[in-house]
């Protein structure tokens, strides 16, 4: 039963400090912002010269290999 005195303010200190963190978290924008991170996987990166990314001949529809296109380590052997 004197366990009582120990688990109900241990309790309340762990509630406050979930409160605190969620407004923390509020106050720094953590929540701001849900849906864009989700879409990001999806949009095709750019290079730095302004071209979209393309992956090996595997990764495109057709096969077709280009000529620059040269095979990975693994692949070499």
């Amino acid at each position: 039963m004197n366990i009582i005195f120990v688990l109900i303010p241990l309790g309340l200190v762990l509630l406050g400090v979930a409160i605190w963190a969620f407004l923390w978290a509020v106050g720094s924008g953590q929540f701001d912002d849900l849906d864009s991170p989700a879409y990001s996987i999806l949009m095709d990166e750019e290079d730095e010269t302004g071209e979209e990314r393309g992956g090996t001949a595997a990764d495109r529809p057709d096969g077709a290999a280009d000529a620059d296109d040269e095979p990975r380590e693994d692949e070499k052997r």
